[in-house]
């Protein structure tokens, strides 16, 4: 077996074309846009390089068969935040071979160890967490955009080689086409009445001043709960935004005040996915006229939910419930909309799960962070957990 480094523009296309192959026959795998993910790994597009570096390999059989591909990353802002110096690996894709994937967790440790990282967490992304992170280990259904999906034989790979669970994680599904409980609609109304609070969702008009007040909530409310914490730029919603703008529904992303102060969020999206699977990657001008004709069929019946959060100060008042409430009275006014499938929820913000459950979701996908020591005789610690009853 060979490992290549990747360095020009045939081994960039390589990169891509493994995951092609390694899920050729596997009819649930939806490749997603190669120029997406070759703009993780370009400095010009993506953010993290700033503060981060990155390198990548394809691995080949004797006669050139493309067989697997790594990516390892440092975000030099968080990798000194953990008990040791900690990059991160993701991107990984291989073939049902444990000396193949050595090679692969072999290249991706040796380039961390040379840079002074003492661990590495995966498979996960170099850049924001809602992206490709995480392992899939139950649930093999149709992936969301951006949302892993890996063959089941990955986990026995992690964790031949050595990886232990650093925290887990759970993806919600909701059926929409089941009304919602009388309790649940009951709490929701008497907390969107109550004097001070308003709702509004997302207008392109007022782009600015909304994504200033969303990083606002999101960066106190993540805070409050979780370590190694990076602040969201408002410039990096605006981002998302304006690249999503082709399939962003201004009624799908709404932000609650209390007397003019921004309180909470959620951030939903139609899921692209659904047309993706149609164009195996490729976004030439063909496939957008496709992509546009298929949107225009509706072809989209699901949306993503990507983010909800509460400030802790108006945590457990119901604001979630009536934030969910107003985008549930959106999808009934979009009939061609049958579910919703939340991002992952960690098992360090199991406030987050609880409410999740009370809307009615029920947990549909499992996945597992990995962290692994290179020092083999150093204490394994696990992600805390906080105690919240």
């Amino acid at each position: 077996m060979n490992i290549i480094r990747v360095s020009d523009r045939r081994t960039r296309k390589k990169f891509h074309d493994t995951a092609r192959i390694i899920y050729r026959d596997d009819p649930v795998w939806v490749c997603p846009p190669d120029k997406d993910i070759e703009s993780i790994f370009d400095p010009k597009i993506n953010p993290y390089f700033k503060h981060g570096e990155v390198d990548r390999w394809i691995l080949e059989n004797a006669d050139g068969t493309l067989i697997g591909r790594v990516a390892a990353f440092i975000d030099h802002n968080l990798a000194h935040s953990h008990d040791q110096p900690t990059g991160g690996m993701g991107f990984f894709e291989c073939i049902n071979d444990i000396n193949a994937a050595t090679i692969l967790f072999d290249m991706a440790r040796e380039w961390l160890t040379e840079r002074g990282m003492e661990a590495m967490d995966g498979p996960v992304n170099f850049g924001e967490t809602d992206k490709y992170w995480g392992l899939l280990v139950d649930g093999f259904t149709h992936p969301s955009f951006d949302v892993p999906y890996n063959h089941p034989y990955y986990k026995e790979l992690f964790e031949a080689y050595g990886f232990r669970t650093y925290y887990r994680m759970e993806g919600f599904h909701m059926d929409i086409t089941k009304p919602l409980s009388d309790r649940f609609r009951k709490i929701a109304k008497w907390v969107t009445a109550k004097p001070g609070y308003s709702f509004r969702h997302f207008s392109w008009k007022e782009e600015e001043q909304l994504t200033l007040d969303f990083a606002q909530v999101y960066n106190e409310a993540w805070a409050s709960f979780k370590t190694q914490f990076e602040p969201l730029r408002p410039e990096y919603i605006r981002e998302v935004l304006k690249k999503a703008k082709p399939i962003v529904d201004e009624e799908f992303i709404w932000l609650a005040y209390f007397e003019d102060r921004p309180i909470a969020i959620y951030l939903m999206f139609p899921d692209v996915n659904q047309i993706f699977r149609h164009l195996n990657g490729k976004m030439h001008l063909f496939n957008m006229i496709r992509f546009l004709w298929l949107k225009k069929r509706r072809t989209m019946t699901r949306a993503k939910g990507l983010l909800m959060g509460v400030i802790p100060a108006f945590q457990n008042l119901g604001i979630e419930s009536a934030l969910i409430l107003h985008v549930w009275d959106v999808l009934k006014r979009k009939p061609h909309y049958t579910e919703v499938e939340f991002s992952w929820v960690a098992d360090f913000n199991p406030r987050m799960r609880k409410i999740f459950v009370s809307v009615g979701s029920v947990p549909a996908k499992n996945y597992i962070t990995f962290r692994y020591l290179f020092d083999r005789t150093k204490e394994f610690k696990r992600y805390p957990i906080p105690d919240i009853k």
